[in-house]
């Protein structure tokens, strides 16, 4: 495939960014790279996707990460210590810059996350073009309102507020391991190249501000995370060569990885996906009663369930997982005619197909057997 222009400026700004830090995979280096660029042509896009730089731990690579980010956006904007107020003060819709947040933790840990959901408004917020937030300014408090819609990368320990991820293309930094080198980011030496790089890539992007805006692309997801990667779909379509592929790999296995990862957690869908499989060992019965659904749960080696206190998870912490999804126990019938406490299978499918339509990782391990 011939390179063009545009594609050549992506892989040099690819092979920039991965000479500092050593993303989770090649698609999280190619989502990267996408994000940078679109960066360029925020006046083009209906959705402004957030890059959620988290790991698990400490020297994970997110802060050089973001420092390399800073060299390479439009318009980098830090928020260290900013208030919302100021950061909502600074956005010109005509031109966004990008937000740049680190040590997210410190903003949304249990102990101060209510001091700052002003902040997580605000991202959210800022997803959508046309979202604002109004506030009265001077001496006579005049109702005033302010844009909020700028990309955003947001760096931190842990998974950032659902809302947050839910807008966000993931990156899940991980510890370099032995024998994995990256290059010591030393400003005096590599913030010019830097930064002539991201003058060429905005000098190739502007001319193509009006084709971005009225590109409506094939996207491999749907729905929030179409709207999220849309951008960069984009990006790699007006940059030609190989980029339009990477983009669409990257982003069906990236989504699907973040489903995933959402059934795994024991507050998302995990329990849907777990209890589906329950009544297929069963072979699909109309019905099971909750003390056997517990049980087939509670036994299951692979699953959190059987950890959870000293008898595991306990019928009402079940009903009171369920009742999120509109799932209530009731009287139901089995099969040796008798009425006891339970669940309906009927009653789950609508759930299933909304919140884990994908076939969860230990099913197909499973059925590879």
């Amino acid at each position: 495939m011939e390179p063009t222009p545009g594609s050549e400026l992506l892989d040099e700004l690819r092979s920039q960014i991965a000479q500092f830090v050593i993303p989770p995979s090649s698609e999280a280096l190619d989502a990267t790279t996408l994000w940078v660029a679109a960066t360029q042509l925020q006046p083009a896009w209906q959705h402004a996707p957030r890059l959620a730089v988290v790991g698990p731990a400490k020297r994970c690579g997110k802060s050089r990460l973001l420092d390399v980010l800073t060299e390479t956006v439009h318009e980098p904007m830090l928020t260290i210590n900013t208030t919302p107020a100021a950061i909502f003060r600074s956005i010109n819709e005509e031109e966004p810059p990008t937000l740049l947040v680190d040590e997210a933790d410190t903003i949304f840990g249990p102990k101060v996350a209510e001091k700052n959901e002003e902040t997580r408004g605000l991202l959210n917020a800022g997803h959508q073009r046309g979202r604002y937030v109004t506030r009265v300014v001077g001496n006579d408090h005049t109702p005033h309102k302010f844009a909020t819609f700028a990309m955003a990368a947001i760096a931190g320990i842990g998974d950032l507020p659902d809302t947050v991820m839910d807008r966000s293309v993931v990156i899940r930094m991980r510890r370099r391991a032995e024998g994995e080198k990256v290059k010591p980011f030393r400003s005096r030496r590599d913030i010019p190249a830097l930064h002539e790089l991201r003058v060429r890539i905005r000098t190739w992007a502007l001319p193509l501000l009006e084709d971005a805006a009225s590109l409506e692309p094939e996207m491999p997801v749907e729905d929030r995370a179409a709207d999220t990667w849309e951008p960069l779909v984009i990006v790699a379509d007006l940059a030609g060569g190989r980029w339009p592929r990477l983009a669409r790999i990257a982003c069906a296995r990236m989504v699907a990885a973040e489903v995933a990862a959402e059934e795994e957690h024991p507050s998302g869908a995990r329990i849907l996906a777990d209890i589906r499989r329950v009544f297929f060992a069963q072979r699909e019965v109309d019905s099971l009663s909750t003390e056997d659904l517990l049980h087939y749960l509670n036994a299951d080696a692979e699953a959190p369930w059987g950890e959870r206190g000293r008898y595991g998870l306990t019928a009402r912490e079940l009903s009171a997982m369920l009742r999120d999804y509109d799932i209530r126990p009731g009287n139901v019938r089995m099969a040796d005619r008798s009425q006891r406490k339970g669940y309906m299978r009927s009653k789950f499918l609508d759930a299933w197909r909304r919140y884990c339509p994908t076939v969860h990782p230990v099913d197909a391990r499973r059925g590879e057997g």
